[in-house]
């Protein structure tokens, strides 16, 4: 990265460009960026937000380019249709990916950390940040969701720390390949799944990242990890989960109603865990982020007062509030194994499920429409509900010809509550119809932070 640079972000609010260009900005460098949820209105206080840092917005119409000298970061994916990336071809900018750029500032690290796997990498990420910053090491944390530990009054959109020390932590990418750009001192795997690739591309893709990093954090409950990582036979490598030949593991589990508590047993040390998030993938995302914590000097006794005091994340299992004895949770669920993690949580107490989901693509539905239904299916019970509304679009040419009633047609043969809406509103006014004292109203999507507002507005109607 160039201090004397400056960098122009096509999309500046997504969740992967808005953190990587506040780490940037805080480097030195001269960052700028558009959006087109800025264009059409949306999301206000998040780009007042960049403003008041004093980064420059300006319309997604080319006018925030006006010098060769500036790099463009923007998608791979993006036509060059586009006004911003015509405007640069024009000016001759060099363009750059955000993860091209990310994967230049992480390998630059003197230590690194990088959390890869289907699903849990931003907690993961989270609580490795929260506790490294506990334990005094001051890291840089690259998330791609909202750390509640690091908000503030003057950081409401805390999905990046720049730290002084010498620790960068950040998630990296499978769904576009990126992560083979990335060489971390410590990579965690926490699992492999089917989600943007194929099995096939994932395995190569998760091989290679564990190899190439001096120490590989990895899941010992997840068949498709464990195939992939015991016959390599990686040095110092580090394994956690429930299983007992694990080398962190977790035992004598009790669900709590906001949290969980188990016993920890790592490098010959045992310890009571106390969690304040619920959910025993969460007992896992735990025991992860301690191994990888352990694996860069941290420890025990210290990973384990950091992980007790982590909050989670905006979004994961988030409960909104309470109305009328009716719970509204926001969630980021939208691959089988994150849904089935969600379910299962809620399975774990009484009352009826709610379940909403809108799809994050057309795409994924295409990819893994069935597995979605599979689990809604499998997951749901006899007088809970899925409703949908069609996959999140925001423009672009695509392939609508598999949408969203494919999932609900097949959970309703499969003999669940399960409906479609087209439009998302409507899908509001169902949920409130059907609602009632005990029920537990679960908001899941990616790739559309206006699921929040929804989210809200569901609770304050409920009141």
């Amino acid at each position: 990265m160039h201090k004397n640079k400056s960098y122009f972000f096509c999309g500046i609010g997504g969740s992967g460009m808005l953190p990587l260009a506040n780490i940037v900005r805080e480097a030195g460098a001269t960052v700028a960026g558009s959006d087109r949820a800025l264009d059409q209105g949306r999301l206000g206080p998040k780009f007042e937000w960049l403003q008041s840092l004093g980064i420059d917005l300006f319309g997604q119409d080319g006018s925030g380019l006006v010098s060769g000298d500036q790099i463009l970061i923007a998608s791979a994916a993006i036509e060059d249709s586009v006004p911003d990336i015509a405007k640069a071809n024009s000016l001759g900018c060099q363009r750059m990916t955000r993860a091209e750029l990310l994967a230049e500032l992480f390998n630059a690290a003197p230590r690194s950390v990088a959390v890869g796997g289907t699903s849990g990498k931003s907690t993961v990420t989270g609580m490795i940040g929260w506790i490294l910053t506990n334990a005094g090491l001051d890291p840089t944390i690259m998330n791609g969701a909202v750390m509640k530990n690091f908000v503030a009054d003057d950081s409401p959109f805390a999905s990046a720390r720049v730290g002084q020390g010498e620790v960068f932590v950040s998630e990296v990418d499978e769904s576009d390949g990126s992560i083979a750009l990335f060489a971390p001192h410590v990579a965690v795997l926490n699992n492999v799944s089917l989600d943007h690739k194929s099995l096939e591309e994932l395995r190569q893709l998760f091989g290679d990242f564990a190899k190439k990093a001096k120490c590989c954090v990895w899941n010992a409950d997840d068949a498709e990890t464990v195939a992939l990582i015991e016959p390599m036979g990686l040095a110092g490598a580090i394994s956690f989960g429930f299983t007992p030949y694990a080398d962190v593991r977790a035992t004598d589990i009790t669900d709590l109603p906001l949290g969980s508590r188990f016993t920890l047993q790592a490098l010959a040390e045992t310890h009571t865990v106390t969690l304040i998030v619920s959910g025993r993938h969460n007992i896992a995302n735990a025991l992860a982020a301690i191994a990888a914590s352990i694996a860069l000097g941290v420890s025990v006794v210290q990973a384990v007062k950091g992980v007790e005091r982590f909050n989670g994340l905006v979004r994961r299992f988030d409960i909104v509030g309470i109305a009328n004895d009716i719970t509204v949770i926001d969630d980021f669920g939208h691959n089988p194994d994150k849904i089935a993690a969600t379910l299962s949580t809620l399975k774990t107490f009484p009352g009826r499920i709610i379940a909403f989901f809108q799809p994050h693509g057309y795409g994924p539905i295409r990819v893994m429409g069935t597995e979605l239904a599979t689990v809604f299916a499998g997951m749901l019970g006899e007088d809970d509900h899925l409703i949908l509304c069609d996959p999140v679009y925001f423009g672009g040419t695509v392939d609508m010809s598999t949408g969203s009633q494919s999932i609900t047609d097949a959970v309703a043969v499969a003999g669940r509550n399960a409906e479609y809406f087209p439009e998302r509103d409507d899908c509001g006014n169902r949920i409130l119809e059907l609602a009632k004292p005990g029920d537990r109203i679960v908001i899941m999507g990616a790739r559309d932070d206006t699921l929040s507002g929804f989210a809200s507005d569901l609770l304050q109607r409920l009141s």
